[in-house]
């Protein structure tokens, strides 16, 4: 369940990357051999096969970037908060955005097609030019754009059809990931995934979104978000290497984000999107061990966004997890923004502020469950929204769905998203005859 079969299914994987590994097959051989030589019969041929891989590992400079590992020594000195107070950074990005009370947006993906999955498989076998790839991704983001304009949304996303996964995307274009053909695990459910490799110092050599992000702005006046995903789970949903601390990796991965940030800012984009969907299921077993995983993932997520202006708008998402119990650390991330489910786990996220939490910056609980093929009601919305507004101020509520919609259908998503800004609207009408 949490780690892949064999290595023997791993025909297209590095050769000396693959020396370095063992999944459950070979973990079994390891733990038989130390059997034997706990009772006196020592493979010695096998140990010194293994003495080698490990000095090869070690002194291999695929693994060691001596630049990076510089970079990331000196995150130490530094808590990397941004300058200017949330509450200051809002009014600054209010006046540049100009967004209604109660803005609408969508956490990012929008559903992934046969077709659209066929044209990146094509694309993945050389069966397809780049030509022809660019083209078929640029129209899916068209229409992507044009539904949510037409639903008159105030804060676009260009739909991600280009990405396979949230995690995997970004590690094939960082160095240090390896990625297996079969190293399936669980994910939950009957749903599995194929977690990549993290073998070595993590560094961006080239940007890996910017294209796309700038080509969806140019379809819009409207902003659009820049989607990336963060540090804390890109580390907490890969096999991650075991000869140096989490921690080290995590502040690694995060110097990659922050560049990627910058040129999206750089390119025009104002509002940018960095997830941290796993930030709590990364948390320790042990109690005595919160505390410090907290610190440097919390830490790992101001780092991508710290060189920011204030105008530019920096949201996180989270998904998936009780979130009640770490509500400072969250907090203390200091995004400017925070979509959070919410509908999914009956609104246990509000009980918090209910119990005298106070939240300054931008908030969006989730306002219906994407899970569930259902279409929520405009009135069903328009009561999430009111609850909201009991324990939450008004200029800093968003109204958004729980999650992406990568695995719904157009036919459930246009409504379920119209009868979500028709909630948006019908609110702000009632507040506005209220003043």
């Amino acid at each position: 369940m949490h780690t892949a079969v064999d290595l023997v299914n791993e025909t297209k994987l590095d050769s000396e990357i693959k020396s370095w590994l063992a999944f459950a097959a070979q973990k079994v051989v390891e733990v038989n051999a130390l059997g034997k030589a706990l009772a006196g019969l020592k493979d010695e041929a096998y140990f010194a096969a293994n003495a080698a891989a490990q000095a090869s590992r070690r002194s291999s400079p695929r693994v060691n970037n001596e630049e990076v590992q510089k970079a990331a020594a000196a995150l130490k000195g530094s808590d990397h908060r941004r300058a200017t107070p949330v509450s200051a950074r809002l009014d600054a990005q209010q006046k540049k955005l100009n967004l209604p009370i109660l803005p609408t947006t969508t956490i990012g993906s929008f559903p992934q097609t046969m077709d659209l999955r066929r044209v990146r498989r094509e694309y993945k076998a050389k069966k397809i030019s780049e030509e022809e790839y660019v083209s078929a991704i640029k129209e899916e983001i068209s229409k992507v754009v044009k539904i949510q304009e037409e639903l008159d949304i105030d804060v676009l996303v260009h739909g991600e059809p280009e990405r396979n996964d949230m995690v995997e995307y970004f590690g094939e274009q960082l160095s240090g990931f390896a990625f297996t053909a079969n190293g399936w695990v669980q994910s939950y459910g009957s749903r599995c995934v194929k977690p990549p490799i993290i073998y070595g110092d993590v560094s961006r050599p080239n940007p890996m979104t910017v294209f796309w992000s700038k080509m969806a702005q140019d379809m819009t006046p409207r902003p659009m978000k820049g989607m990336l995903t963060g540090p804390v789970t890109i580390l907490n949903w890969s096999f991650v290497r075991n000869d140096q601390p989490r921690f080290e990796t995590c502040y690694q991965i995060a110097l990659a984000i922050k560049k990627e940030v910058e040129d999206l800012e750089a390119g025009g984009i104002q509002v940018i999107q960095i997830d941290e969907a796993a930030l709590r299921e990364g948390l320790p077993l042990r109690k005595s061990e919160h505390a410090f995983y907290l610190d440097w993932a919390v830490h790992s997520f101001r780092i991508t966004n710290c060189g920011v202006q204030d105008t530019t708008q920096i949201h996180t998402h989270m998904c998936y997890s009780n979130f009640n119990d770490i509500i400072h650390s969250i907090i203390n991330m200091d995004a400017d923004v925070i979509t959070i489910e919410n509908s999914r786990s009956d609104e246990k996220l509000l009980s918090v502020f209910r119990e005298g939490v106070t939240y300054g910056a931008g908030i969006g609980p989730g306002v219906y469950d994407i899970h569930s093929p259902r279409i929520p009601s405009t009135e069903e919305i328009a009561d999430r929204v009111n609850k909201m507004l009991a324990v939450l101020d008004t200029n800093i509520l968003w109204v958004n769905p729980d999650c992406g919609l990568k695995t719904r259908k157009y036919t459930e998503v246009k409504p379920a998203l119209t009868n979500m800004v028709a909630a948006a609207k019908l609110i702000r009408t009632q507040l506005a005859s209220t003043k």
